[in-house]
């Protein structure tokens, strides 16, 4: 640790505060030295805050050498505020600012955190999404490699109030009960209070409490208990009389012959670390024993960092032998991946795709290279992790946000430091790691709209991202679908990507019948008056309940019902905060708003007639769970959405459950269609096919077919027999049903194409969404409409809009949008710098500044 001369004592807080997590490089106070102002050294530095630019901060003399561009630095922004910042560059050129450059308060790292093709991909990526560095900082860096200041309250012990204290300043001081300093949020979490800082900031001024800002503790490595014996005993003499001392100590003796055994101390073969839990839970002793052994100085105990990535693999497999059908479609992809960077495998559903993404893992490991698999869901990396698992065992390191912050840092770090070949598993946020010597990039489910980032900033797209970070490094990318997305497909056939087809399924498993079934016809004869399923789908139901297989329902509402009316005078409850009806749930007994959050409970009688009639209309997968246990109640039945599976251990105990036959009916949204492998499924229900196709986005019909050729897919994949999939929908013979149901994906793209040709969609334009929000309706409307003039002076007819949007606002805010219209042969370049152009020029009008603005860069 450096000399800290005239240092503050919150400086030296700091340092203890982090000494702790980080090997922490800091130097004295050089302000107080002499300076030559033509060698004084600068370090332009990245901010994890929405700013277009880099900041520029003076590097102490001290730290000139030690600071490098990649680095984190702590740096104090704004008032009272300290972040951690990423050096971007380090130079001599001084600022053009007339006020004091401020210096870099700290050096957290010796050797930079990221890699320098990690910063060209930051710049990328903020450039071409239109969003700050800032915020590609903030999506790119896990938490618990950015420490910042929190504020923190320590109570004085001195403090007699004059006068009497207002209940919310009380409640602030009652929380110092047995503690001397709380953060806010825990006062926060202990009163109960909302916003406590009023009361705090009264506290203060009377002198009872001091405010300071501190810089937050994050990443700790994960330290075990190991147990070894003491170096006196490790003679053999000494250990048989230890053994002569523990002839009454039966139970320790027990416990000492258990570690023995454990660690091999008696045998040849080479000694084995053995951990307290291990040694305790193996012999069954209770920790008085161990302490026994301890205080006699026989064992001793030391702590030692483990990881926490371990995957638990007892013993390796071999790679699968690839079919007739596989082994042609893998050699076509490195065919093609001699002509071309990026590769489409479009292949039906249980074609068997992940084995040959597992034979092209296990090729790039073997040159030493690394490789990226994307999944566009977390629940789908439960499933297959085990599957990779016992083919590349530690090779293999899972990412994503269910993780938590210190085993994301472990997995950042291992990527960083180690030198090994590697197989990450993650979600689109995996883009964003160290990679040193990445192969090849695998984007599994490739049209998946989760690809997509919506909120917040950067709104990158995660399959269009892979392709440019693999071409960073030199890469390739495997994209697979069994359903591919129009722009990729366009891509493949027109000879930008190469094309290979896999048509058949595995083991050469028939394809699932689809049957139509028209529910308009049955509720006109009132066959499903007062039920969710068509007669045809119970009946095969319990056709696979009794034969010993499974069902899966899918139903893409969660909650129990979408609409609440009175029957007397129509009212509907809607959200407070946005303009969308409020969701059912009856299992909590509120209306939900699924934009917002926004909850409250169901009114016994209607707000606005003081009616008692309050019905239900449409329905979720909360009402599709409690009909099926009405009908099966033998049936063991799980739901599969949001609401039940929020947690990382959710998500696998019910997969876990499905895949073992411990549930028989499996029913949800989405999340079922998303690469999920179950054998033993001959039924799937589609329960309302038209909600997926009455969607006003010119994407819907794309989506919809996509959706339920997925969740169709889920049927009969090893069963030994054809699945069935009922679709039930009131437009049997609408004719992408019809398309739907003949799997004809071909004749969906060349119709879909024709209308985006004709309209002016992607894939032969490319759009920017603008969207604009504020609380002011009458502000947004105006400016809005400046807005998109000025963009038709520079753009012409490629300017639509500005119009509002289906749902007109969102957690109190109205929104409009402009959108672009931009050929796909034109350069963003120029586009990019004419947006901000005019984003200069709408700064002249003062109410500009109450307008929230975004872009869009292809939307979902």
């Amino acid at each position: 640790m450096g000399h800290f001369s005239n240092e503050t004592k919150y400086r030296e807080t700091v340092l203890c505060l982090l000494r702790n997590d980080f090997e922490f490089y800091t130097f004295g106070n050089s302000m107080e030295k002499q300076k030559i102002e033509n060698r004084m050294m600068y370090a332009d530095v990245i901010l994890p805050l929405p700013l277009e630019d880099t900041y520029t901060y003076l590097i102490p003399p001290d730290m000139e050498k030690a600071v490098t561009a990649g680095c984190r630095v702590i740096v104090h922004f704004g008032k009272k505020r300290y972040y951690t910042a990423i050096v971007a560059e380090v130079h001599a050129r001084a600022p053009r600012q007339t006020y004091e450059t401020k210096e870099i308060f700290a050096l957290l790292d010796a050797a930079p955190v990221l890699r320098r093709p990690q910063l060209r991909f930051w710049r990328w990526i903020s450039s071409y999404y239109l969003c700050a560095l800032g915020d590609v900082y903030k999506a790119a860096l896990p938490s618990g490699l950015k420490p910042d200041s929190e504020t923190a309250v320590a109570y004085n012990e001195d403090f007699e109030a004059d006068i009497p204290l207002r209940p919310n300043e009380q409640s602030v001081l009652d929380a110092f009960a047995g503690a001397v300093r709380l953060t806010v949020a825990e006062i926060e979490k202990k009163t109960g209070l909302r916003n406590v800082m009023p009361a705090v900031t009264s506290l203060m001024n009377r002198g009872a409490v001091v405010v300071s800002e501190e810089i937050r503790k994050v990443f700790a490595p994960k330290m075990q208990t190991f147990i070894r014996l003491s170096a006196d005993y490790r003679d053999g003499n000494r250990l048989h009389a230890a053994f002569d001392e523990l002839r009454r100590a039966k139970k320790q003796e027990t416990l000492l012959m258990t570690f023995l055994e454990l660690s091999n101390t008696l045998n040849p073969a080479p000694t084995k670390e053995v951990s307290k839990k291990e040694l305790l839970d193996y012999s069954g002793m209770a920790p008085a024993v161990l302490t026994g052994l301890l205080s006699r100085g026989i064992l001793e105990s030391y702590e030692k960092e483990v990881g926490r990535l371990q995957v638990h693999v007892s013993k390796l497999r071999p790679l699968s032998p690839l079919t007739e059908a596989q082994e042609k479609a893998y050699d076509e992809i490195h065919e093609a991946f001699k002509r071309k960077d990026v590769c489409l495998l479009h292949g039906v559903t249980s074609s068997g795709k992940t084995e040959i993404y597992a034979r092209m893992i296990a090729d790039a490991l073997q040159t030493g290279r690394q490789v990226l698999y994307l999944l566009p869901e977390i629940a789908i990396t439960t499933q297959l992790t085990e599957r990779l698992a016992r083919l590349f065992g530690d090779k293999l390191v899972v990412y994503h946000s269910r993780f938590s912050d210190n085993e994301r840092v472990e997995v950042w770090n291992k990527l960083l430091h180690g030198n090994e070949p590697l197989v990450v598993l993650g979600v689109r946020s995996s883009l964003f790691l160290p990679f040193k010597s990445l192969g090849l990039i695998i984007v599994d489910e490739e049209h998946e709209t989760s690809y997509k980032q919506q909120d917040p900033a950067p709104r990158y797209h995660a399959r269009n991202t892979a392709i440019m970070l693999a071409n960073m490094h030199g890469a390739k990318t495997l994209l697979g679908s069994a359903t591919s997305s129009i722009d990729s497909w366009f891509n493949a056939t027109s000879g930008k990507y190469g094309l290979v087809e896999l048509n058949t399924r595995y083991g050469d498993c028939l394809m699932p019948e689809i049957i139509p079934v028209d529910i308009k016809e049955l509720k006109r004869k009132k066959i499903m008056k007062d039920t969710l399923f068509s007669p045809l789908l119970i009946g095969k139901m319990e056709e696979a309940l009794n034969g010993g297989e499974q069902v899966i329902l899918f139903q893409n509402r969660r909650g129990y019902a979408p609409v609440m009316e009175c029957r007397q005078c129509g009212w509907i409850p809607h959200c407070e905060h946005c303009d969308v009806s409020l969701t059912y749930h009856k299992f909590k007994n509120q209306l939900v708003c699924h934009y917002c959050g926004y909850t409250r409970y169901v009114p016994e009688r209607c707000p606005s007639c003081e009616g008692r009639e309050l019905k239900m209309l449409g329905f979720g997968t909360e009402k599709v769970e409690e009909e099926i246990n009405t009908l099966f109640p033998s049936a063991k039945a799980e739901r599969l959405d949001m609401d039940t599976a929020r947690t990382r251990s959710a998500y696998e105990r019910i997969l876990s459950d499905y895949e073992k036959g411990k549930t028989n009916i499996l029913m949800g949204t989405q999340m079922l269609t998303k690469g999920l492998d179950f054998e033993n499924v001959s039924v799937v229900g589609i329960l309302n096919a038209d909600n997926l196709m009455n969607y006003p986005d010119f994407r819907a019909y794309e989506r919809a077919f996509q959706l339920m050729t997925q969740v169709s897919g889920r049927a009969g994949r090893r069963s030994g027999r054809q699945g069935t999939v009922i679709l039930q929908t009131s437009q049997p013979e609408h004719p992408l049903i019809q398309m739907v149901c003949r799997f004809d994906y071909k004749a969906m793209v060349a119709q879909q194409l024709a209308e985006r040709s004709m309209f002016r969609y992607p894939p032969y334009y490319r759009l920017i969404v603008m969207v604009l929000r504020s609380r002011n309706e009458v502000v947004l409307r105006e400016l809005s409409e400046i807005y998109a003039r000025k963009l038709e002076q520079h753009l012409g007819e490629r300017v639509f809009g500005p119009v509002t949007p289906v749902i007109t606002r969102i957690r109190t805010l109205y929104i409009r949008q402009i959108m672009l219209k931009i050929e796909i042969s034109l350069s963003v370049n120029p586009v990019r710098e004419l947006l901000y152009k005019v984003h200069r020029e709408m700064q002249q009008y003062p109410a500009f500044k109450q307008l929230l603005l975004h872009y869009d860069v292809d939307p979902a």
